[in-house]
């Protein structure tokens, strides 16, 4: 490290200076590069956990961050479990407000999930993050997905129908096949 006389560096010639200030600056990006990263990946696991809560992808995924987080530990595994099942239940209770609610559970488990990463040791935390990406990927693939403001998820059948002079209009992303129908007529007895 170079040093001087009020943070001034006295003796050391120009290509020191420059290498010893663009180190600082890498090791410095490098530390703020990782924070950052793992902040988004926080917030990827945190925004999966409450897509996931009250869809049939829940108990795949509330299984799978447990063991995440309890990382082989049998008790630990059991708290996260606790603390899933806390959250989805508030969710359940919540009544008309389930969008709040499911945006604040994002933010709590984007927070657990972010100290936890942050909290493990260089070597485990590489291998963590690797493990969340994987969990986050599958979890993607099995139909946990982000949605924006008004959007719907489904991960089987979804229904959009008009119903008393009304207008409905979907679009969909479909892997598989559809099945297109004219809607009833109003009044008829036809589902």
């Amino acid at each position: 490290m170079l040093s001087g006389k009020g943070g001034v560096v006295t003796s050391a010639p120009l290509g020191s200076v420059i290498s010893e200030t663009y180190y600082r600056f890498l090791v410095q990006g490098e530390r703020r590069m990782l924070a950052e990263s793992l902040t988004v990946l926080a917030a990827a696991g945190g925004t999966a956990v409450a897509q996931a809560m009250g869809t049939d992808a829940w108990v795949g995924l509330r299984s799978r961050i447990a063991a995440w987080l309890g990382r082989g530990d049998e008790h630990r595994e059991r708290v996260e479990l606790e603390r899933l099942d806390r959250s989805v239940a508030e969710l359940a209770g919540a009544g008309q407000d389930t969008d709040e609610v499911r945006s604040r559970q994002a933010t709590v488990w984007q927070t657990r999930i972010g100290d936890f990463l942050e909290e493990l040791p260089d070597g485990d935390r590489k291998e963590a993050i690797f493990a969340l990406q994987a969990l986050l990927k599958e979890a993607e693939r099995t139909g946990v997905v982000t949605v924006g403001t008004g959007g719907a998820v489904a991960g089987r059948d979804m229904e959009v129908r008009a119903d008393h002079g009304s207008f409905a209009a979907g679009a969909a992303h479909v892997e598989g096949g559809v099945r297109l129908g004219n809607p009833p007529l109003p009044g008829s007895d036809q589902p």
